[in-house]
C-alpha cells in the first residue's frame, strides 16, 4: 500500500513546493522586503532549499520506480522516468551552474532569464510526473 501511494506524495510535494516557492513566496519577497538586494539574498536561500527538496523527491521517485518483489518497473514508471530525471537535472544545474552566476551578478539579466526558464521547465517536469502518477478516472 505504501509503495503504491508514496510516489504520488513525493510528486505532489515536489510540484507543490516548486509552485509555492517560485510563484508565491519569492514574488512576495520582492514585493515586501525593503530592497531588491535583501529579497534576492533570501530568494537565493529559498531556491537552494528547494533544490534539496526537489532532489530528495526525484531520488525517492527513482528508487520507488521498481517493484521490490519483482524488480520490474512500476506501471507509472516508463513514461514518468524521463520527466523525473529531467527535473532532477534541471534542479541540480540551476543550483550549481546558474545560481552562482546570479549571486555573483554576472550578466544578471541573461542568467536570471536562463534560471527562470529552467525553473519553469523543472516545474513542468514535476507536474507531468504528478499527472502520470495520479489515477485516471473510470469512464
Amino acid at each position: 500500500m505504501l509503495q503504491r501511494r508514496l510516489p504520488t506524495f513525493a510528486a505532489a510535494l515536489w510540484w507543490g513546493s516548486l509552485t509555492a516557492v517560485g510563484f508565491v513566496v519569492v514574488p512576495l519577497l520582492f514585493a515586501n522586503l525593503p530592497s531588491p538586494a535583501m529579497a534576492g539574498q533570501m530568494a537565493a536561500r529559498l531556491f537552494t532549499a528547494q533544490t534539496w527538496v526537489s532532489t530528495a523527491c526525484a531520488l525517492l521517485l527513482l528508487l520507488l520506480s521498481r517493484s521490490k518483489s519483482t524488480g520490474t518497473l512500476m506501471q507509472w514508471a516508463p513514461t514518468a522516468l524521463v520527466f523525473i530525471a529531467g527535473g532532477l537535472l534541471l534542479a541540480l544545474l540551476g543550483e550549481f551552474a546558474i545560481a552562482p552566476r546570479i549571486v555573483a551578478r554576472e550578466n544578471l539579466k541573461l542568467w536570471h532569464s536562463v534560471g527562470s526558464g529552467m525553473y519553469l521547465l523543472q516545474w513542468l517536469c514535476a507536474g507531468v510526473t504528478l499527472w502520470k502518477l495520479t489515477p485516471r478516472e473510470a469512464a
